[in-house]
């Protein structure tokens, strides 16, 4: 009987996870096109990582996987903010060139977007683990902190945010 090789493990966790690695994506990348790029540099460093994953006891897989996704993610926004790309369209073609989200929620979405894209890069990944329900636990195992610092720092970011989406 044959046994499942890595690739096919590595493409069954890959659909099981693809909306965590888009929702980091998202959160770093705001032109579709970069997101995507950002994307698809996630799944390749995943890729070459994914012979080494050993599971451990006691340890998630998504935890790995965010660890991976955040720090890709990151290092591309370093290498964006060295080399930035060449300036394209204004910011209002841009949102006239894009569709915009519907829904009652749009607006509140969009501000919060906005808000978490004026954060600093490490403050973002807070946002984003703190969005997909992670304890602090988790947040310090994949951001490498312990769960105190974790704990200031999150206090911190939701006041950053909160100065920012609350009217004076």
């Amino acid at each position: 009987m044959a046994t499942a090789t890595p690739s096919a493990d590595f493409v069954a966790v890959l659909y099981e996870y693809q909306p965590l690695l888009r929702r980091v994506a998202r959160l770093y990348c705001q032109d579709t096109d970069d997101r995507q790029d950002l994307f698809q540099e996630i799944v390749l460093q995943l890729w070459r990582a994914w012979p080494r994953y050993v599971p451990q006891p006691n340890a998630k897989l998504s935890t790995w996987l965010y660890r991976i996704a955040l720090n890709v993610a990151i290092s591309n926004l370093r290498q964006r903010t060295r080399h930035p790309a060449p300036v394209g369209l204004d910011a209002e073609a841009l949102a006239v060139a894009q569709a915009p989200d519907s829904g009652p929620d749009a607006d509140d979405r969009a501000a919060l977007y906005r808000a978490i894209g004026r954060l600093s890069e490490v403050d973002k990944a807070f946002v984003l683990l703190y969005l997909e329900d992670r304890s602090y636990d988790e947040m310090a195992d994949i951001l490498g902190i312990t769960q105190n610092n974790v704990r200031v720092k999150m206090h911190r970011v939701q006041e950053k945010l909160r100065q920012q989406l609350v009217p004076c």
